[in-house]
């Protein structure tokens, strides 16, 4: 009689646990993590946005793998998702929005040396992508987050703060005793300018709505014009330096105010060679770059008490689109956040 061995059943469940264990492990090991996005698919209206799971982005070796806790909104925004310098500006689709992130390092390449897992970062991603959980970044878009902030009044700065010190620090070189005309003082960009001038010891003079005027003086601005019942060159005379985000007719009627010698700052056109040359006066296009060091000087400043970011609302990431209807009037005080996530603890 030929005698079959029987496997024992406790060591035939303990097979087959094994081998189940082991199939499901490939199977995670294959899936990819994913994230929640506001992303768009083709331009258009903020209406074109959508909210979904899709795959987290891995850093290359020169990167750093940021787990978003606010992104904020920025005027141009919705020019992005319009496609309308989709060329000028290199964007493509698909496309998730936020140029300005504050957030945790999760995770960083090889390559990069200044940041580690855990550091509170800030900064502004090129290509945007700040409207999800998780983002890719190089180490010269971000810097340490200011100390004093929490992260979702962190998130309201790189952007503007970085186009304000671009243009007045860089560019115009601005320092104590020289006078600067900033226009629409109460924006984004502007009520960081007018704080910075004033870091350095300038006169400010700011126009703004009748609704801002007290604003414009909470900032620190020491001539605060209503431009809707006045005209900023009937009161304006040989300034040092002219901060314009609004381009057409403001910009044309600048370049009077400006001393022989002053500087035109523009963030929306080129200033007229022909009309600068007239007037002896020199001008600028500032387009905003990422730069660590930029960041981390206005981060001292900020923990020095010198520059405070305006935050006018924290939204929900689902609220993005109502966001961008916002930053479409291009009348919102301070910035609009999106929160991604909520305040780490520690």
């Amino acid at each position: 009689m030929n005698y079959v061995p029987v496997m024992p059943d406790r060591l035939l469940a303990f097979l087959v646990l094994a081998r189940l264990a082991f199939a499901v492990h490939a199977v995670c090991a294959d899936e990819k993590p994913m994230m929640k996005a506001a992303i768009a698919h083709e331009y258009g209206p903020p209406e074109v946005l959508k909210f979904e799971e899709m795959p987290r982005p891995e850093p290359k070796e020169d990167e750093a793998l940021v787990r978003v806790i606010a992104s904020s909104v920025n005027p141009a925004d919705p020019l992005t998702l319009s496609g309308k310098y989709a060329r000028e500006w290199g964007t493509n689709l698909p496309l998730i929005p936020g140029y300005d992130i504050a957030g945790v390092v999760e995770k960083v390449g090889p390559q990069v040396r200044t940041l580690k897992k855990g550091d509170a970062v800030y900064g502004y991603p090129t290509f945007g992508g700040g409207w999800a959980e998780y983002v890719t970044v190089k180490e010269w878009e971000v810097s340490a987050k200011p100390k004093s902030l929490t992260f979702a009044e962190a998130a309201a700065v790189p952007m503007c703060a970085l186009t304000a010190w671009q243009a007045l620090v860089n560019a115009a070189q601005l320092h104590s005793g020289q006078t600067i005309l900033i226009h629409g003082g109460s924006g984004g960009v502007g009520s960081f300018a007018v704080q910075i001038a004033k870091a350095r010891g300038a006169r400010v003079i700011a126009t703004a709505s009748t609704a801002n005027q007290d604003f414009l003086k909470q900032l620190g601005t020491d001539v605060a014009i209503d431009y809707t019942k006045t005209k900023f060159e009937d009161v304006v005379k040989e300034v040092d330096a002219v901060l314009d985000p609004v381009g057409k007719e403001t910009l044309a009627r600048s370049y009077g105010v400006v001393k022989k010698g002053g500087i035109v700052l523009d963030l929306v056109a080129r200033p007229d060679p022909a009309e600068l040359e007239k007037r002896g006066i020199r001008g600028a296009a500032i387009w905003v770059r990422p730069d660590a060091k930029d960041l981390s000087e206005i981060a001292h400043l900020i923990d020095a008490g010198k520059i405070k970011p305006i935050v006018t609302q924290v939204l929900p990431l689902s609220e993005a689109i109502a966001a961008q209807r916002q930053a479409e009037t291009h009348h919102t005080r301070g910035k609009v956040v999106l929160r991604i996530a909520d305040e780490p603890k520690n």
